[in-house]
């Protein structure tokens, strides 16, 4: 092995610096270079933007959301409520019923999502830092179900803040079965002001409408079944190990999802897009690699009488093979080395001063979100390596092959 290294070493570091093959040697080195910053780039965008998005609905949704399993709804147990009083960990929770509903705002009507809380659970939430206007207040003093919108929702509606006689209307089938007369039978209703105005993303903005708990329980009629429960802790890191005990506690009832799985479906689609990026890019890195297998194949012609002397001396070979699968070596991950501390670097740059910006129109980021992780540095890596050997093996086994009888 070490005399296939320094041959290798040798033709790698030759000084005929206008030998062709030499210059072929440097373009694949470039284009490695190249390829692997790229590839680097690109990933960590793509995990800049999943960190954006889960940070964006963090304002929204809670570090732990208890389920049903099957069905939309079910009915909390006092065991698992007296649970989350105790836990220490968990520093607030609220029963939960989510619903569509029209929604009717002077001659305005649409149908939006309604979320029923316990007030006292959304005065302290995150949404707070999303607040643009009013407060967050589901109840007037006297006890009056007031609303908290979404800034989308405020557009479509036209709502005013300050208009004391125009109520925000919500109305909830209650009766469709076929014969009923009376209209006002077939729908529930209630009244409510707007108390606030939140903006996050277009997903929440343009379809939720937060209310209490106990006036949405009555809408829908829903009694005492709920949607969801949702769980807002002293410390979000510590949602895997809360998510563990509930699971081995209820797991046979109830499903717990953290906020990564509350948006799975998204998430998803965002790692099989970052995978279709990373196999497309590896064939343009496999490309830009196809010099090195012109060179090494040059270099195989170039070096007859060597691998001939070789031969003659008793070399093996499996010794000729691996001197050029080691030179193939040296040049993809010189030129991997380079790429790698490029990609790191513009990686770095942007993290700290936003080099490229989104644009104007961008309200929520100023610069590409950038993320660096490990795991992508150490894929690109095995790809390289993968396209190396694949390359590189075709020109060092005809190398390999050359007749021992030839002219010295």
């Amino acid at each position: 092995m070490w005399v296939s290294v320094f041959f290798a070493k040798r033709y790698f570091r030759s000084k005929k610096k206008k030998n062709f093959i030499h210059f072929i040697s440097r373009v694949a080195m470039f284009g490695v270079a190249v390829g692997t910053a790229a590839l680097i780039i690109v990933l960590s965008v793509f995990n800049g933007l999943e960190g954006v998005l889960l940070d964006l609905y963090r304002g929204f949704d809670p570090d732990l959301k208890v389920m049903p399993i099957s069905g939309k709804s079910f009915v909390p147990n006092e065991r698992l409520l007296s649970h989350l009083r105790q836990d220490s960990a968990i520093a607030a929770f609220s029963e939960v019923i989510e619903e569509n509903a029209l929604v009717q705002y002077r001659d305005k009507r649409q149908v939006l999502k309604i979320k029923g809380l316990e007030p006292t659970f959304l005065l302290d939430s995150p949404l707070k830092e999303s607040l643009k206007s009013g407060s967050l207040e589901l109840l007037s003093e006297d006890g009056k179900p007031q609303a908290v919108v979404g800034r989308g929702v405020q557009f479509l509606l036209g709502l005013s803040m300050d208009d004391p006689f125009n109520p925000i209307r919500v109305f909830f089938p209650r009766n469709l079965r076929p014969g009923v007369l009376n209209p006002a039978d077939a729908y529930s209703t209630m009244l409510s002001f707007p108390s606030g105005v939140f903006s996050i993303e277009r997903e929440f903005d343009d379809n939720y409408l937060l209310l209490p708990l106990t006036h949405v329980a009555r809408l829908t009629r829903y009694n005492e079944r709920r949607s969801a429960i949702e769980i807002r802790l002293k410390n979000p890191s510590a949602a895997g190990k809360v998510q563990r005990q509930l699971i081995e506690l209820f797991g046979d009832e109830l499903q717990v999802l953290d906020n990564r799985q509350q948006h799975a479906s998204l998430l998803k689609a965002l790692e099989v897009e970052k995978l279709f990026v990373f196999i497309t890019f590896s064939f343009i890195l496999l490309i830009a690699s196809f010099n090195i297998f012109f060179s090494l194949s040059l270099l195989a012609i170039e070096k007859k009488k060597d691998i001939a002397m070789l031969q003659a001396m008793g070399a093996k070979p499996v010794l000729v093979r691996n001197i050029f699968l080691i030179q193939g070596s040296f040049i993809a991950f010189s030129g991997a080395f380079i790429g790698l501390v490029l990609g790191v670097g513009i990686c770095l740059l942007q993290q700290e001063f936003g080099l490229v910006s989104m644009g104007a129109e961008s309200s929520i980021l100023q610069a590409y979100p950038i993320k660096l992780r490990l795991a992508d540095l150490l894929a690109v890596v095995v790809a390289l390596v993968g396209i190396t050997f694949l390359i590189s093996f075709r020109p060092a086994y005809l190398a390999a092959r050359t007749p021992l009888i030839t002219k010295l």
